[in-house]
């Protein structure tokens, strides 16, 4: 069976940091609309930063 990739896209997340570095997800649609924000490990400045969605 084929995943629906339309409901659920492959989304980047790049540190707030200024690092450059990048986690890649997936999100849901239907329950998050906006943008994703997440706190997560930056192994560059070796700390937890936001990560936002970019498109």
């Amino acid at each position: 069976m084929a995943r629906r990739t339309d409901l659920r896209p492959v989304v980047k997340l790049r540190s707030t940091g200024g690092t450059g570095y990048t986690y890649v997800t997936r999100k849901n649609r239907r329950n998050n609309p906006d943008r994703l924000v997440l706190r997560k490990f930056d192994p560059v400045l070796r700390r937890h930063v936001d990560f936002r969605e970019e498109r």
